[in-house]
C-alpha cells in the first residue's frame, strides 16, 4: 500500500537537488572510508596474521567487492536516497525494509558522532589544557552548517581532504621506502613476505580480513546520494565499486611497504594503537604532531559524509511516512537539503562530549552488517526470484552466485562480531520492532511506503 500523503504530493514539492557527478561522489566515499585508518589497525592485524597484513587486506577487498556489486545492481533498479532500506523494502517486504533501515540508522547515525569523538581525542592529546567540549561544539557546528547549505559544499570539502590524505600517505610511504632501502626492517623493497611466507596460515589471515572489512565502511554510504546525483543509475554503481576498489588498492599497497618496514610487531609498545608509533619511528616527533592535527581534519571530513548520508536516509523514511513526515520528510525550499534532519544529526553528534567510543563503535558494526547482508539478499529476491532472471547461466551468475558469495563473506563477519555489538544491536532492533508494531497497529495495517514516482 502506498503512503497517501506522499503519493498525493504536488509536483511543486521541494526535492533534493541533483548536483553531483562521478568524481565528487567517489571522493565522498573515500572521505567516509578514511584511508589513513590503515595505520590504526596495522599493529593489531600484523600480530594476528604474523606479518601478512597485505594478504588480509586482499581477502577483505574481495569480500567487499561482492557486496559493492550488489549495491550497484540495486541502485540501477531503485535510484533512491534510502539505500539498503529502500532495496529491502521493495525487493523483500516493507516490514523487512523498515527493520533494515532502522538497523542502518545505527551505522549512519553514530558515525558522525564517532568521528567528532576521535577528533576530540586528538585535540586533547594536542592541547590538554583547553576544554575539549569547545572544540566539539565548533566542529559539529561547522559540519552541520556545511550540510545545511548543500551536498556540493560537503563534496568539495571532502575532495580536498581526500587529496591531502593521499598526499600525506605518499609522503609517509616515501619515508618508509627510504628507510627500508637503507636497511630498516626487511632491508629490501621487493619481497613476497608481506603476502606469503613459510609461516603464513590462511585462517588467521581470514580472521584479520574480518577486522579490516570495517576499514571499508562508507563505500556503501554514497548510495544514499542517488537523488542528488546526475544520471544516478549509471554514476552511483560505478562510484560504489570504484570507492571500494581504490580504497582497497591503497590499503594493500601501503600495508605492503609498512610490513617491509615493520616485519613483526616487536617494535610496537602498544600494537592496538599503532598509528602514533608508526609516525614516530618513520618520520619523527614533529611529523607525528602534524599528523595528529591533520587527523582531526580527516575525521571531520568522514563525519560530514556520514552526516549527509544519515540525514537522507531519515528523509526517505519520513517521506514514506514510517517516521513523522512533517519533520523527517521536510526539504528546505532554498538549500534543497533535509534541513531538520541535518540539525537533528548535529544535535546527536554533540553527545560525543560525553559518549563512550567503544559503545558507539559496537553499534556501528551491527548496523553495517545488517545493511550488507540484506543488500545481497535483496538482489536474489528482486532479480532472481521476483523478476525471474534465472534462466541463463549469466543471470544465475549475476543474480544468484555473486550476491550469495557476498552474503557468505558477510556471514564470516557476523561470526567474528564482538558480543557487545550483537547485544546492543539486538536491543536496538527490539525497539524498532516495537515502534513498527505501533505504526502498523500491531501489524494489522501495512507499512507506509512512498510511491516509486517520488524516488
Amino acid at each position: 500500500m502506498t503512503h497517501n500523503s506522499a503519493s498525493a504530493a504536488p509536483q511543486s514539492r521541494a526535492q533534493l537537488k541533483k548536483t553531483l557527478t562521478l568524481l565528487p561522489v567517489v571522493m565522498m566515499g573515500l572521505a567516509y572510508m578514511q584511508p589513513m585508518t590503515l595505520f590504526d589497525t596495522f599493529g593489531i592485524v600484523s600480530g594476528l596474521t604474523d606479518g601478512h597484513v597485505a594478504t588480509a587486506y586482499a581477502f577483505a577487498l574481495i569480500a567487499i567487492l561482492f557486496t559493492a556489486l550488489s549495491y550497484g545492481k540495486l541502485v540501477r533498479r531503485f535510484p533512491s536516497a534510502g539505500s539498503a532500506y529502500t532495496y529491502a523494502q521493495k525487493a523483500i517486504s516493507p516490514h523487512v525494509g523498515f527493520m533494515v533501515g532502522w538497523s542502518s540508522l545505527l551505522d549512519y547515525l553514530f558515525m558522525p558522532m564517532i568521528n567528532i569523538l576521535l577528533a576530540k581525542i586528538y585535540f586533547e592529546a594536542l592541547v590538554p589544557g583547553i576544554p575539549s567540549w569547545i572544540f566539539v561544539v565548533l566542529l559539529v557546528g561547522f559540519m552541520t552548517i556545511s550540510n545545511l547549505r548543500g551536498i556540493k559544499t560537503v563534496a568539495n570539502f571532502n575532495s580536498v581532504i581526500v587529496v591531502l590524505q593521499v598526499a600525506v600517505m605518499v609522503a609517509i610511504m616515501g619515508m618508509v621506502v627510504y628507510g627500508v632501502a637503507h636497511g630498516e626492517g626487511a632491508g629490501t623493497l621487493t619481497s613476497s613476505r608481506p603476502f606469503w611466507s613459510e609461516n603464513a596460515h590462511v585462517v588467521p589471515m581470514i580472521t584479520g580480513a574480518t577486522i579490516l572489512c570495517f576499514s571499508f565502511l562508507g563505500f556503501d554510504g554514497i548510495s544514499s546520494l542517488s537523488e542528488e546525483t546526475k544520471d544516478a543509475g549509471r554514476v552511483i554503481p560505478k562510484a560504489i565499486f570504484l570507492t571500494a576498489l581504490i580504497g582497497g588498492v591503497i590499503f594493500i599497497v601501503v600495508s605492503y611497504f609498512l610490513q617491509l618496514y615493520f616485519p613483526d610487531i616487536s617494535r610496537f609498545k602498544d600494537p592496538d594503537a599503532s598509528q602514533p608509533e608508526i609516525m614516530l619511528y618513520v618520520a619523527g616527533k614533529a611529523f607525528q604532531f602534524g599528523i595528529l592535527i591533520f587527523s582531526c581534519v580527516t575525521v571531520l571530513a568522514s563525519g560530514m559524509a556520514a552526516h549527509a548520508g544519515v540525514s537522507r536516509l531519515m528523509y526517505v523514511m519520513g517521506r514514506d511516512g514510517v517516521f513523522p513526515e512533517r519533520f523527517f520528510g521536510y526539504i528546505h525550499p532554498k538549500w534543497r537539503t533535509p534541513a531538520l534532519n541535518v540539525v537533528l544529526v548535529g544535535v546527536i553528534a554533540l553527545s560525543s562530549i560525553t559518549f563512550d567510543l567503544v559503545t558507539a563503535t559496537a553499534l556501528i558494526n551491527f548496523g553495517a552488517l545488517v545493511a550488507f547482508t540484506f543488500v545481497n539478499l535483496s538482489v536474489i529476491s528482486q532479480f532472481w526470484i521476483r523478476e525471474g532472471r534465472n534462466k541463463t547461466l549469466k543471470d544465475n551468475f549475476n543474480f544468484l552466485i555473486l550476491p550469495l558469495c557476498g552474503a557468505l563473506t558477510v556471514g564470516a563477519l557476523w561470526v567474528n562480531l564482538e558480543e557487545s555489538s550483537m547485544i546492543l544491536g539486538l536491543v536496538w532492533g527490539a525497539i524498532g520492532l516495537t515502534y513498527l508494531a505501533v505504526v502498523t497497529r500491531s501489524f494489522r495495517n501495512p507499512v507506509p511506503q512512498c510511491s516509486e514516482d517520488l524516488m
